[in-house]
């Protein structure tokens, strides 16, 4: 059997392998998914790429798979760590950190201003695998930036840097730190004006070429056409693709490490004007305490053990011993449903804006802080949690209904489910078939836009 692509999403436990087929026509075809063990523990993830595949080739009933192309996301080396480093945290720096988190990256470390000793020794621990500098708006403050090039040089790091500040020091960030540097338009080229989608695409160009770490991942690039995407990425990548054709939008991703909260909308012009720092129209905020399993523990400290054993009616302690990635019996259903809630609510109370209200001499004003999410139409969850749990919508249509009297949430949104589990595959794919990703991802929500 032949297909026309095959795209692969290359993760730290499971690798996950798409089928698609007619691309190129007005009636693309999703055919089907498996998974397999990643296999890094056995020193090459190939294995579990091919284990995959078999897989996909039984599940269509083909004795025999071959594709026209293969593409891929991956975060099976741990993800892409990234340290940025700018000027005055509420500007540069929190710019430089939306482009790198827009573009999948996990943020292991940030700092504003001059680096210091202490600063420079954590940077070292950290072992990033790119290093994002910024600082300062076009023409502007120089030192800054051209004091921390000097001091990340001495380090001698041998990661990619991209540099992301003052246009006007280019040639001396350059000189400093050797013709290998990425420089990149100004992430914060005036004041309240972000810039991030530059650096966006140029970390991921740098995760393509760098970053593909994971035991047998050459091999497994070879088999790759075009870019090898970061996974949270190209799920940023689907969400920007939708949103040409059905507006504003959130989508939720409740993982076993992470819970990821991606939107893609431009807010109220009301909000817009009380606004104390502009915020970027496509955001993503990564929560790496509200992980299912990773962090189970935390989630239920937080709900306070006994209430939630009292809630449930069972022992949460007994369950959490010999919690599976995947749930099998009832009331480990019943437990991770719970905890997936939980992780959904914080991260979307953590991602959404706030009003806050300020008393001078002239009375009291109103400020705005962060994100607006007034007008999202739709919230979309994706990933295994929200896609799998027999809840999953109910999980988001509870989202719904949260109302806090200065929160910047959803006024009224629909709630739409990534039945098939491809937002990120088609993220990948929309890099060729834009449109095909879009009419593929409409289905798997099960709705079409206007």
């Amino acid at each position: 059997m032949k297909v026309d692509v095959l795209v692969a999403e290359i993760g730290s436990t499971t690798t996950v392998v798409n089928a698609f087929d007619r691309l190129a026509t007005e009636d693309p075809r999703y055919l089907g998914q498996a998974m397999a063990p990643t296999t890094v523990e056995e020193g090459d993830v190939l294995q579990g790429l091919n284990g995959a595949v078999e897989a996909l080739g039984r599940h269509l009933g083909a004795e025999q798979l071959d594709w026209e192309l293969m593409l891929a996301s991956s975060s099976a080396a741990g993800g892409l760590r990234m340290t940025v480093h700018g000027l005055v945290y509420d500007m540069t720096v929190k710019a430089a950190n939306e482009a790198a988190l827009g573009a999948g990256a996990v943020v292991k470390m940030v700092t504003a201003g001059e680096l210091s000793d202490s600063d420079l020794k954590r940077l070292v621990d950290t072992r990033p695998n790119i290093v994002l500098l910024a600082g300062g708006v076009d023409y502007g403050e120089k030192n800054t930036a051209i004091g921390n090039a000097h001091k990340l040089a001495s380090l001698d790091l041998q990661v990619p840097v991209i540099y992301a500040g003052n246009t006007a020091c280019c040639d001396d960030i350059r000189d400093i730190l050797g013709p290998d540097t990425y420089l990149v338009d100004n992430v914060y080229p005036r004041i309240d004006q972000l810039n991030v989608e530059p650096t966006r695409r140029v970390i991921q160009e740098v995760f393509e070429r760098h970053i593909v770490t994971a035991p047998g991942m050459g091999r497994v690039r070879e088999m790759v056409a075009g870019d090898l995407m970061p996974t949270p990425g190209a799920v940023m990548e689907a969400a920007k693709v939708l949103y040409e054709v059905a507006g504003d939008l959130m989508v939720l991703d409740v993982g076993g490490a992470t819970t990821d909260v991606h939107s893609v909308t431009a807010g109220s012009e009301e909000v817009a004007r009380m606004l104390i720092a502009p915020e970027p129209k496509a955001k993503r905020t990564v929560e790496g305490d509200l992980g299912l399993y990773v962090n189970a523990a935390n989630l239920v400290q937080r709900m306070g053990e006994e209430d939630l054993s009292e809630e449930l009616g069972f022992s949460v302690r007994r369950v959490m011993e010999n919690l599976p990635q995947i749930p099998k019996s009832q009331q480990e259903v019943e437990f991770v449903t719970r905890l997936t809630l939980e992780a959904a609510e914080i991260a979307m109370s953590r991602h959404a804006g706030r009003l806050r209200h300020l008393y001078g001499p002239a009375g009291r004003t109103t400020v705005a802080e962060g994100k607006d999410l007034t007008q999202v139409r739709w919230i979309i969850g994706t990933g295994g949690a929200l896609t799998r749990l027999p809840a999953g919508r109910d999980i988001l249509n509870d989202l719904c209904k949260k109302h806090e009297p200065l929160a910047l949430y959803p006024k009224e949104a629909t709630v739409l489910v990534d039945e098939e589990y491809i937002m990120a595959a088609l993220g990948v794919l929309s890099r060729r078939y834009p449109e095909a990703a879009r009419r593929l991802l409409a289905g798997s929500l099960g709705t079409e836009f206007d």
